[in-house]
């Protein structure tokens, strides 16, 4: 009898019968394969890895695959630091994959064979606040820790959603300690305006290479340095990098760039100043076409003003998106407006807060027809800059507020943008409206009636 025929028939036999009793195994043990394939584990159908032992000869490979009535696909690594081929084999339509490693598992010329596994990135934040229970408006229902009633950011991370690459964000408020170690990875480098003393790009901003602090009119975004902390901690909440171990990790963790707008110093801010700031980030998109989608805007008081709305109108044919705090005085804003919160532009979602039980801050402002959602708002940690001496460390600082309500909304959209590209400012905020959670405490309160949800993001 021709030996590769009957080496075949045996291995086509073995492929549809052997049991894991009935072959003394020259290879590793496939038990761990085995019980992977009976748990169900994702895997490329038909497909196995296997390695020959170093010294097998092509004949005795070739063999091997002529008994499984297989083909190679590819060589996934040889030469160099390789002993031995290991190579991507596909069975044939219908073959038994756990009888298919048991047979090549007992080959005297097979080190071992498995499956194409298929993985998925199960990324979760191993920062501090994160693990330590700290976080809560980060968490979901299936994440550990857990909380219902926070953003569900952690949801979208496990299911492998933390790179925002392409995406920036606006941060109008006070400045940003660009340098802090949860923040740095993240902040804009404007490459159309290096710093040389120059204008470059003729936006009327020399060397804007972070962005500009419109109250102080330089641009060091860090110019209030500690007292800097407000827009630090929001901006924590949008974009602190994540999964490092340490601090905070904000909702779009990697990838995405906040570029600060400076308006607020230590007396508050004008509104000139709010409105040099909202054109700033149109102009940036519109003379250069970056990415930007969406301001964050925790801050509000003051009347009525046409100019601010018309510069939020400008963002919005420029297709940013005006994510606004609801106010923190408990008001309704139907009967008592809360600018800039209140403005009709389409653009605008305003937020209210939540504390960790779910229910709505007292301190929050709602308004079934004027503020559209509700965030984790109360005792939100987040990145802030901390003294220590004379100099300016990173620290992380607990606050409440509709301020820290609103970044959560912010760090949505980034999220829900950097997975639909080219999505409008309309659709996305479709988006996050119509993923809201309908919650008890937000309904008759918002007009969702209900929480932020990023899981599906």
């Amino acid at each position: 009898m021709n030996v590769s025929a009957h080496r075949a028939a045996l291995a086509t036999a073995s492929v549809a019968s052997l049991g894991a009793s009935s072959v003394a195994f020259a290879g590793g043990r496939p038990d761990a394969v085995i019980s992977g394939l009976n748990a169900g584990r994702a895997h490329e159908a038909g497909e196995l890895i296997v390695k020959f032992r170093d010294g097998s000869t092509a004949a005795a490979q070739n063999d091997v695959r002529r008994g499984m009535g297989a083909q190679k696909i590819e060589t996934l690594g040889r030469g160099k630091g390789f002993k031995g081929e290991i190579e991507l084999m596909r069975l044939p339509a219908g073959a038994d994959l756990a009888g298919a490693v048991r047979v090549l598992s007992a080959n005297p010329n097979v080190e071992f064979a498995e499956p194409n596994w298929t993985y998925q990135h199960t990324a979760a934040s191993n920062d501090t606040y994160y693990t330590n229970g700290s976080l809560w408006g980060m968490y979901g229902d299936a994440t550990s820790p857990a909380n219902q009633y926070g953003s569900q950011a952690g949801e979208a991370w496990a299911a492998g959603h933390t790179d925002c690459s392409g995406v920036l964000v606006g941060v109008i408020d006070e400045g940003i300690y660009f340098n802090h170690t949860d923040l740095a990875a993240n902040i804009w480098t404007n490459p159309y305006d290096p710093a040389d003393g120059v204008d470059n790009d003729g936006n009327g901003y020399v060397d804007d290479i972070r962005g500009w602090d419109f109250d102080g009119n330089s641009n060091n975004i860090n110019s209030g340095g500690a007292n800097d902390d407000h827009g630090t901690h929001v901006s924590g909440t949008i974009a602190g990098v994540g999964g490092n171990g340490a601090g905070v990790a904000g909702v779009c963790w990697s990838g995405v760039k906040l570029i600060s707008g400076r308006f607020l110093g230590r007396r508050g801010g004008t509104t000139a100043n709010a409105i040099k700031a909202v054109d700033y980030f149109t102009d940036l998109k519109t003379r250069h076409g970056l990415n930007i989608v969406a301001t964050n805007n925790s801050w509000g008081g003051g009347g009525f003003s046409q100019g601010l709305q018309d510069a939020i109108e400008r963002a919005n044919t420029a297709g940013i998106l005006f994510v606004a705090a609801a106010g923190n005085s408990g008001a309704n804003n139907d009967t008592t407006a809360s600018y800039p919160s209140n403005y009709p532009n389409a653009n605008i979602i305003a937020v209210a807060a939540l504390a960790s039980n779910g229910t709505m801050a007292s301190y929050s402002q709602y308004g079934a027809t004027t503020v559209d959602i509700c965030a984790p708002g109360s005792a939100v940690y987040s990145t802030v800059p901390a003294k220590s001496g004379a100099n300016i460390v990173s620290g992380y600082s607990s606050y409440s507020g509709t301020s820290m309500a609103t970044p959560h909304v912010t760090g949505g959209v980034a999220l829900y943008a950097s997975s639909h590209p080219g999505a409008s400012a309309a659709n996305i905020k479709s988006a996050i409206m119509g993923t809201a959670t309908a919650t008890t405490s937000c309904a008759g309160k918002t007009v969702t009636g209900g929480r932020l949800n990023v899981s599906g993001f």
